[in-house]
């Protein structure tokens, strides 16, 4: 089913003023004796309608499901309806204008008081994507933070055997990385131990045995008193 675009996306918004900006939800029923579906205003504006610009069917309803998602939503609705289970799935759909958006989708099915059949499925959709966006924002940052902080740990470590066992820095960055593979400890753990020796020790000759030690044996170095302890 191929739907048309009508007009542009309008964007909704929940915040009313000195209070934060909340994810766009939207309700809706689905009666399962007549067919009709019911959206509110937010679940039109959600899917890129405006209110009554459409009359809601299963099919449009799946129709705007993403195509990987559509199965799976499919699926749990059915469930709803046949067995009045709560149901809940996160999924993405494409907007009447093609634009992506995930979503959560809550709901369960009604019983009728009288026959105790499924009768109805209602629940409630809410916008993810910005929330979603933020959070990847939030953690691409932390990652290259984290990146930044690892690698400024392998210079110094580079600095640190290039100085101690008088090499180039590209000649200790290959004796780092060696030690690392043979001994299979990562690379930015093994740097952080060979700047965490080279804090405790202040003789230029024991840096330079204690990391020859250290990269043939790789390990977290001892206490101070530990280290600096020598045979008598």
């Amino acid at each position: 089913m191929t739907i048309t675009p009508t007009r542009p996306e309008r964007v909704v918004s929940s915040r009313s003023p000195g209070r934060p900006a909340r994810a766009p939800a939207g309700r809706f029923r689905h009666d399962l004796v007549t067919g009709r579906w019911w959206w509110s205003s937010e679940t039109y504006v959600l899917h890129g309608y405006d209110l009554d610009e459409i009359t809601p069917t299963t099919e449009i309803f799946l129709a705007l499901r993403h195509p990987d998602d559509r199965a799976d939503v499919e699926e749990a609705l059915r469930r709803a309806g046949e067995g009045g289970m709560p149901l809940s799935s996160v999924h993405r759909i494409e907007t009447a204008q093609g634009r992506g958006r995930t979503v959560c989708l809550v709901g369960q099915g009604r019983r009728d008081c009288d026959t105790h059949e499924v009768v109805e499925v209602m629940g409630y959709l809410t916008d993810l994507t910005r929330t979603l966006a933020q959070r990847a924002e939030v953690l691409a940052g932390e990652q290259i933070r984290a990146a930044a902080e690892h690698r400024a740990t392998i210079e110094q470590a580079k600095g640190i055997l290039a100085l101690t066992c008088d090499v180039s820095t590209s000649r200790a960055f290959s004796v780092l990385r060696a030690a690392s593979n043979d001994h299979d400890v990562p690379l930015r753990r093994l740097s952080g131990w060979v700047v965490e020796l080279a804090e405790r020790l202040p003789v230029a000759e024991e840096h330079r045995r204690s990391v020859h030690d250290l990269l043939d044996r790789p390990c977290e170095p001892q206490q101070e008193a530990a280290v600096l302890e020598r045979p008598a």
